[in-house]
């Protein structure tokens, strides 16, 4: 059984232990050359960084923290040998890799091919800063802090309700809204952290008679509903992809956002609606 792996991490990681991670079987693909075989090998330099082998039990984990569908389009930034964007693919979704490495690309290629998901799964050869991939609805990752910084301005600009999923490595600041730890089938390298892009709110909007006025840091936000002089604080405050949930007082206000207007419920009763009037 032909055994698929993931991406990218640091050569420090590498020298403290990621050789572990080689399991039996790994897949061994044919390069162009008739007599050659193309082995993919821990700790094989990259372009921003050196590639690591994700756990299958991982790979698995990170696709159930996004909530994969068939209806989704996946993008894996640093895709490696393609084991993440073929498991994606064949839990019916499309899927894309980037990865700059071409021999890997070929190897996933042909892995896709055997595996007969190369319908669903499509392997570009490029630079993750220099690609388009705006049209995924999950985007996953295995790369270095620094490197998901770089990211970080593209990611929060990306369609709200889009799901980010990483190996290991944070968003600084960008707390994540869940974190999961594999304990079976994991050797090492087993967190996710799963981010889901944020609508932007911020700004003064107003709501009838009322204003609410609100600040945002990714999906956390603060601020006050005003009316006729007196300013309500907003308390537990929370934007998850285009839904938006906040206490004003002693009322709990929760609902969804559609570009510049918000609309839901006040629990206890009542409706709520809302129009932006400046950001």
């Amino acid at each position: 059984m032909t055994i698929l792996r993931h991406s990218f991490v640091a050569a420090a990681l590498f020298a403290a232990g990621a050789a572990a991670f080689i399991e039996p079987g790994f897949a061994q693909t044919e390069t162009s050359s008739e007599t050659s075989v193309y082995k993919p090998s821990v700790g094989q330099s990259g372009k921003d960084v050196v590639w690591v082998p994700t756990s299958q039990a991982l790979v698995d984990r990170m696709l159930d923290m996004a909530g994969l569908t068939p209806k989704d389009h996946l993008v894996d930034l640093g895709s490696g040998d393609g084991r993440l964007v073929i498991t994606a693919a064949k839990r019916g979704a499309t899927a894309r890799g980037i990865e700059y490495n071409a021999d890997m690309v070929a190897l996933s290629r042909r892995a896709a091919q055997a595996e007969g998901v190369a319908n669903r799964a499509r392997f570009d050869q490029g630079d993750i800063f220099k690609s388009d991939f705006s049209n995924a609805t999950v985007v996953t990752l295995f790369l270095l802090p620094d490197l998901n910084l770089r990211l970080r301005p593209t990611l929060l600009n990306m369609k709200p309700g889009t799901r980010v999923v990483s190996n290991t490595f944070t968003m600084d600041d960008w707390e994540p809204d869940e974190t999961a730890q594999v304990t079976q089938g994991c050797a090492g390298h087993c967190t996710a952290y799963k981010w889901v892009i944020p609508a932007k709110v911020q700004g003064t909007w107003r709501m009838g008679e009322r204003q609410l006025v609100l600040t945002q840091k990714y999906q956390k936000i603060e601020g006050t509903l005003r009316e006729e002089g007196a300013a309500t604080p907003i308390s537990d405050g929370r934007i998850d992809g285009t839904r938006i949930a906040f206490t004003a007082g002693t009322q709990r206000y929760t609902g969804e956002i559609s570009g510049r207007t918000m609309q839901g419920t006040i629990e206890g009763g009542g409706r709520w609606n809302a129009t932006m009037v400046s950001r």
